[in-house]
């Protein structure tokens, strides 16, 4: 009985100690724009400006805007990929809802698309598209931002892959 009840306690106080490493490591994980080593860049539609944070290798696009709690108002993400393709992109572990544009290697939006937060469904170009645009859902409708229009300040600076 004695050792049944030793075991019990044992396996109670694992599952504490488990449960609380898990919720430290996801609080942890947890990063704002400012903390963020990313590079940056500026980048323009018409009057709309806005800064970026630059996902140009495959860990950094990986990672994304994983575990970011917000987003500036004119903050975003962008990935730059090797190559033009049919990227789809998903929202696990972002905790924020985004807005996506596709955009082609000549700058112009191929595809403009909403994703909601932790959501492990693909959204996709419509067609080959070389960067990604990431901001804050509704970012480009309010702005009356459509696809076909050319983002200023592609290609990126300082093209590393």
């Amino acid at each position: 009985m004695l050792k049944t009840t030793h075991k019990n306690l044992l396996v109670l106080i694992c599952s504490i100690l488990c449960t609380h490493a898990a919720t430290t490591k996801a609080e942890t994980m947890t990063v704002s724009a400012a903390e963020s080593t990313l590079k940056r860049q500026q980048f323009q539609f018409g009057i709309h400006k806005l800064d970026a944070e630059l996902a140009r290798t495959a860990e950094e696009r990986q990672r994304g805007l994983m575990f970011r709690e917000s987003l500036a108002e004119n903050q975003g993400m962008m990935f730059q990929f090797s190559q033009a393709d049919h990227y789809c992109m998903w929202m696990k572990n972002t905790l924020i809802p985004l807005s996506i544009a596709f955009i082609d290697e000549q700058g112009k939006i191929i595809n403009i698309e909403e994703m909601q937060a932790n959501s492990e469904q693909t959204t996709c170009a419509k067609n080959k598209a070389r960067y990604a645009l990431e901001m804050n859902a509704g970012w480009y409708s309010q702005r009356q931002i459509k696809a076909g229009q050319q983002v200023e300040g592609l290609p990126l600076k300082d093209n590393q892959q």
